[in-house]
């Protein structure tokens, strides 16, 4: 099994609101998300996720409303906002075309030393 890579610093709510893109959800369920579709590679810390849902509601790039779970538990859905929607899609374009540049760079002359492309 390979070693699980650490959450990079201001990826945290690229990732939540990417989630919240696809169905409104509650905090345990963006964990769950996050960790599904990076095949258990990236895990959150339930408090950093609360935490960075704090700051998108500041922001009002997300909402939340009061529902019930799947085995009628009492959460907080969080939604994207059309703010957010907007900002996601911002912020992703940037992320994407930053992380392209990153890996070209990486990748020139030969790459690195003694590490195999992980493509």
């Amino acid at each position: 099994m390979t070693e699980q890579i650490p959450l990079l610093k201001g990826t945290l709510d690229l990732l939540i609101m990417k989630a919240l893109s696809v169905e409104p959800t509650h905090g345990y369920g963006l964990a769950v998300w996050i960790e599904d579709r990076s095949q258990q590679q990236i895990t959150t810390d339930d408090s950093a996720i609360y935490q960075a849902l704090r700051r998108l509601e500041g922001k009002r790039l997300v909402s939340a409303d009061w529902g019930l779970t799947e085995n009628n538990r009492r959460a907080r859905y969080y939604s994207l906002t059309p703010r957010g929607v907007e900002h996601l899609s911002n912020a992703a374009g940037t992320w994407m075309r930053y992380t392209r540049w990153v890996t070209a760079l990486l990748e020139a002359d030969g790459g690195i030393p003694g590490l195999e492309s992980p493509r």
